[in-house]
C-alpha cells in the first residue's frame, strides 16, 4: 500500500539506536523496553498474561528492586511513593487487577508523580484466563490519565520508552494497556543498552499536591489534571506512533488500534477495495485533530478494536463535535462481534461486509482437523498429586459424615488452582469469581441463612485480600468455616512468592509470615494446620471446626507438586493388587485423579507410574483396600 502519511517525530520522544534483534515475547519485550528507561522500581501482582514483565526484570537485572507485592493496590501505592521520589517505576497487573489498585489510581492522578510511573494492565479478550473481558481503557477516561496500547512486540517496547518520557513531562503515571496478543506472541525484537539514570530519590513536601484531605487542593489539582490532558492530546496529533498510510485517494477508512492492526495489514491484499488505515496507539485522549482530519478524507469508516467499542465511541463524539457527516461503523453497528477476541477471520469478514459482499466461512484446513480428531479430549484437571485434591475430598467426606450433605452447606471458592474442584468427580465449589469473595460470600451467607458456611481459599490470595473479610468474620463472630488452602506457592500464575513463603523473585532474603500465627492474632479461637494427603485427619478436623460456634480456620498445607517434581523429590508410588481390584473405580471416582486409569480389558485400575506422585490419595479411597505402597506390603 502507497503511504499516506507515517507518524510525526515532533515529539521529544527519540528511539535510542538499535544495538541488537532478539526473539522476545511481548511481555519480555516491555522489560528490556523498561530497562532501558533506567526503571528502578518494578512491582505488581501475577496474572495472565502480565506476569512475565517483572520476572523478566528481576532475571535480567536483579539489582532493580523487581518483587511481588501482596495485592495491586499495595504495588501501585508502593509503586507511587517510589514516583514521588523522581525514580521511575512499573506497576503489572492483569485487567481484574485495575479494579483492585483503582482507589489509588484515581487520587495518584491528581498528586502526579515526579518520576516515570507506568501502569501496565494486561487485558484478556477471549478471555483466555480471567473472568470477564474487561475493557481497562475505560479506567483512562475515569482517571483522566493518557492510555498508550502497542500494536507488537516491537512496539511494546518501543512505545513504553515513550512512555516513561511522557509520564515525565506532564507528571503524570501512564496506563499502558496490552492484550494477550501482545503480551504473548513472540517476535524479532530490536532492543538498546540498559541504562542507570543516576538519579538520588527526594522527596518535598507538597501538602495541596499529596494531601487529599483539603478540597480547595482536590479543585485546583483537578484543574490542572484536565489542562494537561489537553496538552497531551496535543501531543498525541503529532506523536510517532499514530499515523495514517494507504492509498492517498482511497475514499473507505479504517481506524485501529492494536493488535487489530496487524490482522488488517493480513487481510487487506485479499480484499479488491481501497482503504485509507489511520493506525492509533493513543485511545485516549483521543488524538481529535488527527482523527478529524483522517475522517475529512473518507466517506465512511470502519472502526476495528480488541474489546468494547471504546474507540468507535470517542471517534464517533469526535465527529460530532466536528459536525462531521461520515457514517462510522465497528462493534455498535454488528459489523465486529461485541464479545470475543478478534480475528484475522473475523476482520476479514466485518471488511467485506463493509463493502456489500459476502463474508467468507473460516474452514479448517483438513490436516489440522484430522490432527485434532487424533488428539484424546482433556478438559482441565488438578495435576496428580494436588493437594488441593486432599482438601476437598476431605470436606466433601465430612460433610457426608455430619450427614449434611453436598448440597446443604455452600462451598465458596476462590482464585486459583483449587478452581478446577468445580468438575467432576468432585464439583465442591459453588461460587468462584474475585479474589478473597469466598469468605465475603461466606459471611454473608452465614448471617441469613443460620448455618456454618465453608470458604475455600490459597494462601497467595488469602494474603491478596482473604485477610480482611476474616477479620470480619472474628470481628462479629460469624459461622464461617475458612480453609486456607496452602501450597506454599502462587501456583496458577506460575509459582511466584507471596509473604507466605518467604521467597523474593530476585533472590533477595525476605521474612516468612506464618499464617497460623497470623490467624491466631487476628483472635481465631479454633485454627488447626493438617495435611492435605492425610485424608482422615484432614475429615476430622473439618467435622470439628463445623461444630465450632463462630469463625474457624483449617490450614491445608502441602507444597504444590510440580516444584517437588522439579527437584526430584518424589518418593515412593502405590501399586494396585490386582487380586483385590473389584474394578469399582471407587478411586477414580472419589479422587478424578489423572494418573488413575481404569482398563476395559482386564476390569482392573492400573496406576500410570509416569503421571504418579505418591500423594497416597487413592491409597485411602479404595474401599477394598487395593492399592498400596510397596513399603506397606513388605512390612506386611
Amino acid at each position: 500500500m502507497e503511504a499516506v502519511k507515517s507518524g510525526n517525530t515532533s515529539s521529544e520522544f527519540k528511539p535510542a539506536e538499535r544495538k541488537k534483534r532478539l526473539l522476545l515475547m511481548g511481555n519480555e519485550a516491555i522489560a528490556y523496553g523498561a530497562l532501558e528507561s533506567g526503571v528502578a522500581f518494578a512491582t505488581g501482582y501475577p496474572g495472565t498474561p502480565s506476569t512475565e514483565v517483572v520476572e523478566t526484570i528481576a532475571h535480567l537485572k536483579p539489582e532493580v528492586f523487581a518483587e511481588w507485592a501482596p495485592n495491586e493496590k499495595v504495588a501501585l501505592e508502593e509503586a507511587a511513593g517510589v514516583a514521588y521520589t523522581g525514580l521511575r517505576a512499573l506497576v503489572t497487573m492483569k485487567c481484574v487487577g485495575l479494579n483492585v489498585a483503582a482507589d489509588p489510581l484515581m487520587s495518584l492522578a491528581y498528586s502526579g508523580v515526579e518520576g516515570g510511573l507506568v501502569v501496565l494492565v494486561a487485558d484478556d479478550p477471549g478471555p483466555h484466563t480471567s473472568q470477564t473481558e474487561q475493557d481497562d481503557r475505560y479506567y483512562g477516561k475515569i482517571s483522566l490519565l493518557p492510555v498508550l496500547e502497542p500494536a507488537d512486540p516491537q512496539e511494546a517496547h518501543d512505545l513504553i520508552k515513550y512512555a516513561y518520557e511522557l509520564s515525565e513531562k506532564y507528571k503524570v503515571p501512564i496506563i499502558f494497556r496490552t492484550t494477550t496478543r501482545v503480551n504473548h506472541t513472540t517476535a524479532d525484537v530490536e532492543v538498546g543498552e540498559f541504562v542507570d539514570l543516576d538519579r538520588k530519590p527526594v522527596f518535598k513536601k507538597d501538602i495541596e499536591r499529596y494531601v487529599r484531605a483539603s478540597m480547595e487542593g482536590n479543585r485546583k489539582r483537578h484543574k490542572w489534571l484536565n489542562e494537561t490532558l489537553k496538552k497531551i492530546e496535543e501531543e498525541f496529533n503529532e506523536m510517532p506512533f499514530n499515523w495514517v498510510e494507504g492509498k492517498e485517494d482511497a475514499r473507505i477508512g479504517i481506524i485501529v488500534e492494536g493488535a487489530p492492526y496487524n490482522y488488517v495489514k493480513e487481510v487487506l491484499p485479499k480484499i479488491n477495495a481501497d482503504f485509507k488505515i489511520l493506525k492509533l496507539s493513543t485511545p485516549h485522549p483521543l488524538p481529535k485533530k488527527l482523527v478529524v482530519e483522517f475522517l475529512k478524507t473518507v466517506d465512511e469508516a470502519i472502526v476495528i478494536e480488541d474489546g468494547a467499542p471504546f474507540l468507535e465511541e470517542e471517534v464517533k463524539i469526535a465527529a460530532y463535535e466536528e459536525a462531521l457527516n461520515v457514517p462510522i461503523y465497528g462493534k455498535r453497528s454488528g459489523h465486529l462481534p461485541l464479545e470475543g477476541e478478534l480475528t484475522p477471520s473475523l476482520v476479514r469478514n466485518a471488511l467485506l461486509g463493509f463493502i456489500g459482499e459476502e463474508g467468507e466461512e473460516y474452514t479448517r484446513p483438513e490436516e489440522v482437523a484430522y490432527a485434532e480428531s487424533l488428539a484424546p479430549k482433556r478438559p482441565p484437571v488438578m495435576c496428580p498429586g494436588c493437594p488441593h485434591r486432599g482438601s476437598y475430598r476431605a470436606a466433601l467426606d465430612a460433610l457426608r459424615d455430619l450427614k449434611l450433605g453436598r448440597y446443604k452447606v455452600p462451598i465458596h471458592g476462590d482464585i486459583g488452582c483449587y478452581a478446577l474442584s468445580l468438575l467432576p468427580p468432585l464439583e465442591a465449589i459453588w461460587t468462584e469469581y474475585v479474589m478473597g469473595a469466598s469468605i465475603s460470600l461466606a459471611n454473608g451467607q452465614s448471617v441469613v441463612m443460620g448455618k456454618k458456611i465453608i470458604a475455600t481459599i490459597g494462601d497467595s490470595t488469602f494474603f491478596h485480600n482473604g485477610i480482611q473479610p476474616l477479620i470480619d468474620a472474628v470481628y462479629k463472630n460469624l459461622n464461617v468455616l475458612v480453609m486456607i488452602l496452602d501450597n506454599r506457592t502462587t501456583a496458577m500464575t506460575g509459582h511466584q512468592p507471596h509473604p507466605g513463603t518467604g521467597g523474593s523473585e530476585t533472590g533477595r532474603k525476605f521474612n516468612e509470615i506464618d499464617i497460623e500465627a497470623l490467624v491466631k492474632a487476628l483472635g481465631v479461637k479454633y485454627v488447626k494446620t493438617v495435611d492435605p494427603y492425610d485424608l482422615k485427619a484432614t475429615r476430622e478436623a473439618i467435622k470439628e471446626a463445623m461444630q465450632i460456634d463462630g469463625p474457624a480456620v483449617i490450614i491445608a498445607k502441602r507444597e504444590c507438586v510440580i516444584p517437588v517434581i522439579r527437584r526430584g523429590e518424589i518418593g515412593e508410588k502405590p501399586i494396585v493388587i490386582e487380586d483385590k481390584c473389584t474394578g469399582c473405580k471407587a478411586c477414580i471416582l472419589l479422587t478424578g485423579c489423572p494418573a488413575l486409569v481404569y482398563d476395559p480389558e482386564t476390569k482392573k485400575v492400573r496406576i500410570d507410574e509416569l503421571l504418579c506422585t505418591g500423594c497416597g490419595v487413592c491409597n485411602q479411597t479404595c474401599p477394598f483396600d487395593a492399592i498400596k505402597f510397596p513399603s506397606e506390603l513388605k512390612k506386611g
